[in-house]
């Protein structure tokens, strides 16, 4: 059995607009044709939401903190690009 290496290539783009936010995935395998999928969600959906570099930030602070409090989530994106949670 010989697999051969397949190069995957995943990209997510946000828009913010005056009703909410918009999500587009795209993901790309090998040399096939790019497949899209897109996701709206309401401004009350996405308040609070976290997005990947304020998470690491926030990640940092608390390390230097060295104290983490409790019941801290908020809404994030995940792989999909569906809303979800992200707990400390």
């Amino acid at each position: 059995l010989q697999l051969r290496a397949c190069a995957v290539e995943r990209k997510t783009h946000i828009v913010s607009h005056q009703h909410g936010m918009t999500v587009t995935k795209t993901l790309q395998e090998g040399e096939g044709e790019p497949k899209c999928q897109s996701f709206s969600y309401s401004c009350d959906e996405v308040r609070g939401l976290l997005l990947e570099g304020a998470s690491v930030l926030l990640l940092r602070v608390l390390a230097c903190r060295q104290a983490v409090p409790t019941g801290l989530t908020f809404p994030a994106i995940d792989t999909e690009g569906h809303i979800c949670t992200s707990s400390y």
